[in-house]
């Protein structure tokens, strides 16, 4: 007996590690990210991407999230929603599976169950700049302009190189201008 609790607290203690190990990487990363120079900021973007989406203890989640990915790609977006919602359920702490989700609720025309989604991500991953630039998008169609600008002010403030803030606050801008005469 003694031996099963051992080995099941080494087993847990890796996953641990491998979670922590992820971490550390992606806090690097963001602070990499924040000095802002161009040459670079591309490269860590993907890297911090690839982070989000491998589950750090379950190559099986990360899997089930590429197949959703390849549905989306194929345009199989309610299929992708149930394949995102089973990464969900299997583990409600992965901030990727709920983004994946939450991005093609957003393509299929229900802005709240994105909005619900993206805000299970940034409680999850406050820096998620992805899902910072969808909360815009989302509260560009549910018509909240404030809301949109302030998320993408948030995402511009941890990727400052990221190109769609400044183009999408601008756009709002003079969206409420048009809308304002």
């Amino acid at each position: 007996m003694k031996k099963i609790f051992i080995t099941i607290f080494i087993f847990f203690l890796s996953f641990s590690s491998m979670a922590s190990d992820q971490q550390q990487e992606l806090n690097k990363l963001f602070a990499e990210l924040k000095k802002n120079i161009p040459s670079l900021s591309f490269q860590i973007e993907k890297k911090i991407w690839t982070i989000w989406s491998t589950h750090p203890t379950d190559q099986k989640l990360t899997s089930i999230l590429d197949e959703g990915s390849k549905l989306v790609q194929d345009q199989k977006l309610f299929n992708a929603i149930s394949v995102f919602t089973e990464a969900i359920q299997k583990d409600p702490n992965w901030a990727e599976a709920w983004n994946k989700r939450a991005t093609v609720y957003y393509m299929v025309g229900e802005f709240k169950k994105s909005q619900d989604d993206i805000d299970k991500v940034l409680k999850l991953e406050e820096r998620h700049f992805g899902a910072l630039a969808g909360q815009g998008l989302v509260n560009i169609q549910l018509e909240n302009y404030e809301k949109a600008i302030k998320s993408y002010q948030k995402a511009e403030e941890i990727y400052p190189g990221m190109k769609s803030p400044k183009l999408m606050i601008k756009q709002i801008q003079d969206l409420i201008k048009k809308q304002s005469i």
